[in-house]
């Protein structure tokens, strides 16, 4: 009898993937200086300045930071903290700590006081470089609060709670903007200039030939992703996959020319700093710089820089068309977005044919590991999530007994391959991997004969209503698109007769007329009966229960939208 073919599928070779370049983090940056020297990298608008730094200052500026960092004890692997929004010295201390042998451990500014003492904590932070105030979070005040040791005498910290942690730099605010550049030293903490000032005497060649004896599979820096109901956890990437996805980017993209890239979403977000430094840095064009979402302020920066590259998350879309600048934006120079739909409506933007390949990803493989290519024919990924990418190997298996699935069958998604994480803070690798190596990611989907993957949602999140699966995330896609529609998150609520019925909750744009009627007759005709929101409730964004890495915790909107359903019925008629 013939076996059924299984669902174990393999990206190509890595050594075959074309255009990339050196595989470190220290050797992408040096590689595109070379090529790309005297050209805009990055600018920063603020007020009325406009800050911009070309490749070689690029380079020049992160020197200066590695200079600093050997000079205060930084040694290969040692982690370094970036508490910091999106501004020129993000970038300066993500590669210069890479220079210098160090780790750059990515730290959230939507944390709260809790979150960071665990990151901090977990990944035994020896260098912590901050920013201290960013909107209404005042991280200078934060830190003193969990270890008062910070606001004593100066020198090196000393304390119980943060054994590894030594050394502290503040930053304040951005040329042009209302705070100084120089936030004032305090207690252990050192101003940006005082610590810059120790590096003045380390020949770059000590810190070049640090960067030569690092290696592809190195330690490369650590992200920390907030689940939905857990506390951060951190996640330890390589040097190569922070390479490989930037030199990536541009053909995944089928970007030929130098591209002008913006986002408002933290470079301490894998997918942000991936995607946008190596759209813009491959290419040979620049990183628009935002420190914080603000659409109005988004708006006149694609005009004013003339962006190629936008890239944000729908809610932010949606909030394009409430900013008081909307009817008079000029979207004439994107050709690359996520949202075409939403941009569409405007004028300027009716040009716009293309957006983001759909892609399968987690921060755990550093962003993408499955995606369609922009230069080969939609029609050819039949709605998949695409095919694995080269080094990639993706299987399904049995969620319950871990076999393999036979060929277009449903399970669970497990992925290995050269940007897939090198594991979990404080976890051994078998509680990170199964016994083949694999990453086995909560996800649920199936792959067909030519080897694309189909995403069916999460497995964690999956709706059982009068005995049939529903996947939220296939309601929620549908409702990104609607215009009106900030955030849209399904659940499942418990009910006595059907185990749960679906509930979608809703955050309108400010202004946004919508009802629950007219939103479930916008998903009829796309969706089978079973799947219809038996209930569509309407929220405020402080309603709304999120993580420090801005997701919403689905527990707790269960549990939110179960209330305002028993309200309801126990209400007089």
């Amino acid at each position: 009898m013939t076996q059924p073919a299984l669902s174990l599928i393999h990206g190509t070779p890595l050594e075959d993937e074309p255009g990339l370049g050196p595989l470190t983090i220290a050797g992408y940056l040096r590689e595109v200086v070379r090529r790309h020297g005297p050209s805009e990298a990055l600018v920063l608008r603020a007020g009325n300045q406009r800050l911009s730094w070309t490749y070689d200052e690029l380079l020049a500026r992160s020197l200066d930071v590695a200079r600093s960092l050997v000079e205060i004890g930084v040694a290969r692997d040692t982690r370094v903290g970036l508490l910091m929004t999106n501004r020129p010295e993000f970038l300066a201390t993500l590669f210069g700590i890479a220079l210098a042998g160090g780790v750059p451990v990515a730290l959230s500014t939507f944390s709260t006081e809790p979150e960071l003492d665990v990151m901090l904590k977990a990944a035994q932070v020896a260098v912590l470089l901050y920013e201290d105030r960013v909107l209404k979070k005042d991280f200078g005040a934060m830190l003193r609060g969990l270890e008062p040791a910070i606001a004593g005498a100066a020198g090196p910290l000393v304390s119980a709670r943060y054994p590894f942690l030594r050394h502290l730099v503040v930053l304040g605010g951005v040329p042009g903007g209302p705070e100084p550049l120089d936030a004032p030293a305090t207690g252990v903490v050192e101003s940006w200039a005082q610590f810059l000032a120790h590096g003045a005497g380390t020949p770059d060649g000590i810190v070049l030939a640090r960067a030569d004896s690092t290696h592809p599979g190195d330690p490369g820096g650590v992200f920390f992703s907030s689940g939905t109901t857990s506390l951060p956890k951190g996640i330890v990437h390589s040097q190569r996959a922070f390479a490989i996805q930037w030199w990536r980017w541009p053909r995944v993209f089928a970007m030929a020319e130098p591209v002008r890239a913006w986002t408002g979403n933290g470079f301490f977000w894998s997918g942000n700093v991936s995607m946008v430094v190596g759209s813009a840095l491959s290419t040979g064009g620049a990183v628009v710089l935002q420190r914080w979402f603000d659409e109005a302020e988004a708006i006149d920066l694609i005009a004013q820089e003339r962006v190629s590259f936008a890239n944000g998350r729908p809610h932010q879309w949606a909030r394009f068309q409430s900013a008081p600048n909307w009817a008079s934006a000029d979207f004439s120079s994107l050709r690359y977005v996520p949202r075409k739909d939403l941009l569409q409506q405007h004028p300027t933007a009716a040009h716009l044919a293309w957006e983001v390949p759909m892609s399968f990803g987690t921060t755990e493989t550093m962003t993408i590991c499955t995606s369609r290519v922009a230069s080969i024919d939609e029609a050819f990924y039949a709605g998949s999530m695409g095919a694995p990418l080269p080094g990639n190997t993706l299987k399904i298996i049995d969620p319950l007994t871990r076999e393999l699935m036979p060929l277009g069958e449903k399970g669970e998604m497990c992925i290995k391959g050269p940007t897939l994480m090198s594991g979990y803070l404080g976890k051994s690798p078998e509680q990170c991997f199964d016994a083949e190596g694999f990453y086995c990611t909560g996800d649920a989907g199936h792959v067909d004969a030519q080897g694309r993957f189909f995403w069916d949602g999460r497995l964690t999140d999956m709706i059982k209503t009068g005995g049939a699966n529903v996947a939220p995330q296939e309601i929620d896609d549908l409702l990104a698109k609607l215009p009106g529609v900030k955030r849209a998150q399904t659940v499942g609520v418990p009910d006595d007769l059907l185990g749960e019925i679906v509930v979608t909750c809703i955050v309108p744009v400010d202004g946004a007329q919508l009802a629950e009627a007219a939103i479930v007759a916008h998903l009829k005709p796309h969706l089978a009966s079973f799947k219809l929101p038996r209930r569509v409730l309407f929220f405020s964004d402080a309603d709304y229960a999120l993580t420090g890495n801005e997701k919403i915790q689905a527990g707790k909107l269960r549990e939110l939208a179960a209330a305002r359903l028993d309200r309801q019925a126990s209400a007089p008629a």
